[in-house]
């Protein structure tokens, strides 16, 4: 369904109020570490809780196992909204430490 002209020039209106915001992009664009690390970090203690629980209940695995599936679909969109070229413009230092990039003095 088409958009009609009123709502064709509201977009645009938008549109142009997000590009003239200089903060827009900076606020779009943040990388979430610690939600990032967390979720990485509960994938690796829900690994070893599934392997560690076979010991004890098949059941308790399993439970661990769908624990870990969720965790990593959550990682996944994650690291889906961070997008390859953003982690790819941003050293690993950097994104791990917290340190932000120098602006481009144009």
């Amino acid at each position: 369904m088409p958009l009609s002209e009123h709502e064709q020039r509201i977009l645009r209106q938008i549109e142009q109020e997000l590009a003239s915001d200089p903060n827009f992009a900076d606020r779009a664009s943040r990388i979430s570490r610690h939600r990032t690390m967390w979720l990485v970090v509960g994938m690796v203690l829900g690994t070893v809780l599934t392997v560690a629980s076979l010991a004890v209940s098949f059941w308790l695995s399993f439970a661990a196992f769908v624990g870990v599936l969720v965790l990593g679909v959550m990682l996944e969109n994650e690291l889906r909204l961070i997008g390859r070229d953003k982690l790819a413009s941003v050293s690993l230092n950097a994104w791990l430490g917290g340190a932000r990039r120098p602006r481009n003095p144009e």
